[in-house]
């Protein structure tokens, strides 16, 4: 990532320009360049969209690999997605379409998951 890209990225109005500089740079980027880039999605994208976007295609590439940028992603797609509208995406999209399933075991060990279900099912005793 070089000090231009890093010019133009602080110039992104929402998020968008960040995600697809990752995308179409993610053989490139070291992890320092990741860390750059979802601080400067946390400072534009106010509603979550693209940093959930973000978290699903880095878990999708390496989810091991990409572990600490994803859980960072998807904690701040909670805190900006105040109308829920990525947070079932990213449930799906993270633990799988059956995380039903698993939603008891998954609360007691993901902060992350624990929170946007806590979110979508508010009445649930999980």
């Amino acid at each position: 990532m070089t000090e231009d890209d890093i010019k133009t990225l602080k110039h992104d109005p929402d998020g968008l320009q960040s995600y697809e500089y990752l995308a179409n740079h993610i053989g490139e980027c070291d992890p320092e360049a990741i860390e750059c880039i979802i601080d400067n999605m946390e400072r534009v994208d106010l509603t979550g969209q693209f940093m959930a976007s973000a978290a699903r295609y880095l878990n999708a590439i390496d989810a091991e690999g990409y572990r600490p940028a994803v859980r960072r992603l998807v904690a701040a797609t909670i805190d900006k997605d105040r109308e829920h509208k990525y947070l079932a995406d990213l449930l799906q999209g993270l633990y799988g379409s059956d995380y039903e399933v698993n939603a008891k075991t998954l609360c007691a060990t993901d902060d992350n998951f624990r929170r946007i279900y806590k979110r979508l099912f508010p009445t649930s005793t999980i």
